[in-house]
């Protein structure tokens, strides 16, 4: 059920949605138009802009990366833009520093980048109708570049470790790979969230995080790291990162979205061959990860399955999440996403979340809540 702003403030009801990549390019207003009504319906609503917006910087300015770009998100109400990630440094310093700046003229919120570590792991606290909501937001792949030092411009982050062991005797075989948080940067991120946890009623953790393009996988360290954070005081946790989507886990009553796929993401048909990256990337992208994009998608060139996506909705009353979903959505082939009801694909997606789900041994289970809205229980 979709509460409009009006209505909840009489029944003290409130819902917060997040979504998961953000990438924007030429005509972005359409790329909005089918979720519009949604996202204008919602009392909240956060997401991860993937890239950094400047004309200051050759790389940004060639793809047409001008922060006014970003009006859309504007006119969409995007109340808060997570930043932390493995592309926030693409653009220099001038990249984050203007995105930053311009969306703080259009009074959007960001949260986990900086121009040093101090400023990037500031948390954000917004006020609707009475009711705080506190965010964080890390970025946990890497690469080091793009970690704010406290002299450095960056996003705020936790290390990984990995640790590989051959599965038999046989060297250069496929290892088993073993992952897990760095200590020091971990208990950061907790001392961050028991440091916001008594100013909001409402706190959501965000995290760039998982293995990409690879179905259903969830690494050691994304279940550390998530519930540690749901230990720490964390009310929710949104996931983005992979590019595709990642199952749903309740743990402790707390629903951990472990990857929300792309939402808006709009790639360059030529980015691959345009000398904005490295030379045979394409190629060896198809090699890491195992599939072609689909021709038909042009300026989405994911992973086939990555046509699924969802937007998170958290059901918020008397400073409480009540309840939690997500409405599922298909991503068409000009890219833009679009709400699909039960009968005209959203039981397709709910088959598909329910399969990596599962697949990834997680016992959540999914439930009709409305036409255009599915439930999440935990399951046995």
């Amino acid at each position: 059920m979709i509460l409009t702003k009006e209505v909840s403030r009489l029944v003290d009801k409130q819902e917060m949605l997040g979504v998961g990549d953000i990438a924007l390019g030429p005509d972005p207003d359409d790329y909005f138009q089918h979720v519009l009504p949604l996202l204008h319906s919602a009392d909240v609503r956060v997401g991860q802009l993937e890239v950094p917006y400047t004309l200051r910087h050759p790389q940004a300015a060639n793809l047409g990366r001008d922060p006014n770009i970003l009006q859309t998100l504007v006119k969409c109400d995007f109340d808060v833009l997570t930043l932390a990630g493995n592309h926030i440094v693409d653009a220099g310093v001038e990249g984050i520093e203007d995105t930053m700046s311009w969306l703080k003229d259009k009074g959007i919120n960001t949260v986990g980048a900086g121009m040093n570590i101090q400023e990037a792991r500031r948390s954000v606290v917004i006020e609707r109708n009475g009711l705080k909501y506190g965010f964080l937001d890390y970025n946990c792949v890497g690469p080091m570049e793009t970690w704010a030092t406290m002299e450095k411009p960056g996003c705020a982050y936790v290390g990984i470790q990995e640790h590989y062991e051959p599965l038999f005797a046989s060297p250069g075989s496929s290892p088993v790979v073993k992952t897990w948080a760095d200590h020091h940067t971990l208990k950061g991120m907790l001392q961050d969230i028991q440091l916001l946890r008594p100013q909001c009623d409402v706190l959501v953790v965000n995290l760039h995080k998982g293995v990409g393009h690879t179905r259903a996988k969830i690494a050691d360290y994304e279940f550390e790291i998530t519930h540690a954070a749901i230990d720490a005081g964390a009310d929710t946790i949104f996931s983005h990162h992979a590019h595709i989507l990642k199952g749903i886990e309740v743990y402790k009553g707390k629903t951990i979205y472990h990857g929300l796929c792309n939402f808006a993401t709009y790639i360059p048909p030529n980015a691959f061959d345009s000398g904005h990256l490295p030379k045979g990337w394409a190629e060896k992208r198809k090699k890491l990860f195992g599939f072609e994009p689909d021709p038909e998608y042009p300026t989405y060139p994911f992973h086939p399955e990555a046509r699924y996506t969802i937007i998170a909705s958290c059901q918020i009353e008397s400073g409480t999440i009540v309840n939690t979903g997500f409405y599922p959505c298909i991503i068409n082939k000009k890219g833009h996403p679009v709400v699909v009801s039960r009968h005209d694909g959203g039981q397709e997606v709910l088959d598909y979340m329910s399969e990596i789900t599962r697949e990834a041994e997680l016992k959540t289970t999914f439930y009709w809540e409305s036409d255009t809205f599915i439930g999440i229980t935990e399951g046995e």
